[in-house]
């Protein structure tokens, strides 16, 4: 045999259509789930007569900008120029449907763009309601997503190959989102760093589910464990992202194995979700074919002997690797800061951002419950009713619901609120003026209305104490609970002081 004729050792290069067809699809879901949020709690939230109008928050800030246009470049939204109801309806609703195309299999450049860029408009005008971590997570992904795809060729397998350097980008996302969680821990919480976080966490995390309470009751060296494999996971498997195949690719499972661990033991949303969307570009086709059906190989196969890259596109990735490296330098900064801060965009476009979650872990669950009466000379002998909410736990009977990948905002917000006062809340005071008139939008924000047919005289606010129930206790509760004060005291809407805050809360 000559020279020639040898088969080469050399290995074959790592192809991504497999890795680009699985994260696409798992963003669709992220994305359908997010707008479907949207179309369903805005107009409530952050409506014309929202808890915290939109319209009201974009009038004080654009008070300061010449033009709508100024105003766009330092906040981008299209609500600057349409503001209503209807018009964030009309966006959340067509993200829903643009989201469940991109679910099905159909993604170009186009779809990506504009996804992305509905997702920042309501974002940036969400207010607190939109002030978590995941949002800015989603709109970055969202945003190298948009140059994995050919312009408009949008077919699962197009002719146009996922550009290796945005999957590289795509590990980078993935590294900074791991370690910065894991930095924010052990700078921020002893309990990280001597193992005990996890006692405390299933009891005290946002919205338990119904394993919540089984995690909880673990043995101590099965929460020190989980700690140790969170450090593992989030301080030593970042590094290996940008290594060879094999310590990539193992990489990727612990990842993708502890973010499943978090959605069994507890409701972060959409966060779990959409986090593994990167951590999918630490696989390639070599890997995932093999767990993959032979119809979806076949073509991956038969589309990559048939690709190549178009030099416009080429040019375009290598400009965006650019933008990214430069953007980057900030939060590497924050990365490698004593003060580092989680959760933070360094851009008005929320292009690259630091991340973290669960710096500090709360030892106490405290709920806030809200109470209502008829008694027209309300006092602590009147019968109160209380408000359940759709998430959060209320009756210590209830079991906690599996919410994620679905996010119940309000429910949310009162966890933070239970931990702070009313001057730090007042959305909450307002929430509360409006049960007290069966306001339809904010009685649709709860799960059960103690007054149906007729508000209540008066409304008020308790704080309780609450602990997981033994599993074996015999009046089958989930919780066992104890009155820690008022968090906010009753009043009525005659209560001129509270009309007055109201009102100006409303509208500033």
């Amino acid at each position: 045999m000559s020279l020639a004729e040898k088969p080469s050792r050399k290995r074959p290069r790592s192809s991504y259509w497999l890795t680009r067809f699985v994260f696409l699809r798992l963003l669709g879901l992220v994305y359908f789930f997010a707008f479907l949020v949207a179309a369903n709690q805005a107009i409530p939230l952050i409506g014309e007569n929202g808890l915290t109008p939109a319209k009201a928050y974009l009038g004080r800030i654009g008070g300061s900008f010449s033009s709508d246009w100024e105003a766009f470049l330092a906040l981008p939204t299209l609500f600057w120029w349409t503001l209503s109801d209807t018009s964030i309806l009309m966006v959340a609703w067509t993200g829903v449907a643009l989201s469940f195309l991109l679910l099905i299999g159909f993604a170009n450049s186009i779809l990506m763009a504009i996804l992305w860029f509905l997702y920042m408009s309501i974002v940036h005008i969400g207010q607190v309601w939109y002030g978590y971590g995941w949002e800015i997570q989603l709109l970055e992904t969202g945003f190298l997503a948009i140059f994995l795809c050919p312009l408009l060729d949008g077919r699962p397998f197009p002719r146009r190959p996922p550009p290796s350097p945005v999957i590289w980008l795509l590990r980078w996302l993935t590294f900074r989102i791991m370690l910065g969680a894991g930095l924010i821990k052990i700078r921020g919480d002893s309990c990280w760093r001597d193992l005990t976080c996890l006692v405390y966490h299933y009891e005290t995390q946002p919205i338990p589910n119904p394993l919540s309470r089984y995690f909880h009751s673990m043995p101590l060296w099965f929460h020190k464990t989980g700690v140790l494999y969170n450090h593992l996971v989030e301080l030593v498997a970042p590094f290996f992202v940008f290594g060879p195949r094999t310590a990539r690719t193992i990489a990727g499972c612990l990842m993708v194995l502890f973010q499943l661990t978090l959605i069994l033991s507890g409701n972060l949303s959409f966060l779990n979700w959409l986090t593994i969307c990167p951590y999918i570009a630490c696989f390639d086709d070599r890997t995932l074919r093999r767990v993959f059906p032979r119809y979806l190989v076949y073509r991956a196969t038969l589309a990559n002997r048939k690709s190549s890259v178009s030099k416009p596109q080429r040019v375009i990735v290598w400009l965006l690797v650019l933008l990214i490296g430069w953007l980057s330098i900030a939060p590497v900064m924050n990365l490698a800061s004593p003060t580092q801060v989680m959760n933070t965009s360094f851009n008005q476009w929320e292009l690259v951002n630091t991340y973290g979650a669960f710096g500090t872990v709360g030892r106490i669950r405290y709920e806030i419950i809200l109470e209502g009466t008829n008694d027209p000379n309300p006092s602590d002998n009147s019968e109160w009713k209380t408000y359940e909410f759709k998430a959060k736990p209320g009756d210590p009977m209830r079991q906690s619901p599996v919410v994620s990948p679905y996010h119940y905002r309000v429910d949310w917000q009162i966890w933070f609120a239970a931990m702070s006062t009313p001057s730090r809340h007042p959305w909450l005071i307002h929430l509360m003026w409006k049960l007290l008139q069966n306001d339809e939008s904010a009685v649709g924000l709860i799960a059960h209305n103690p007054f149906p047919d007729k508000p209540p005289k008066a409304i008020r606010a308790e704080l309780y104490q609450y602990e997981f129930a033994p599993l074996d206790q015999p009046d089958g509760a989930i919780w066992n609970r104890k009155r820690v004060g008022t968090w906010f005291p009753q009043f009525t809407l005659d209560n001129g002081q509270i009309k007055k805050f109201v009102e100006s809360f409303s509208s500033r």
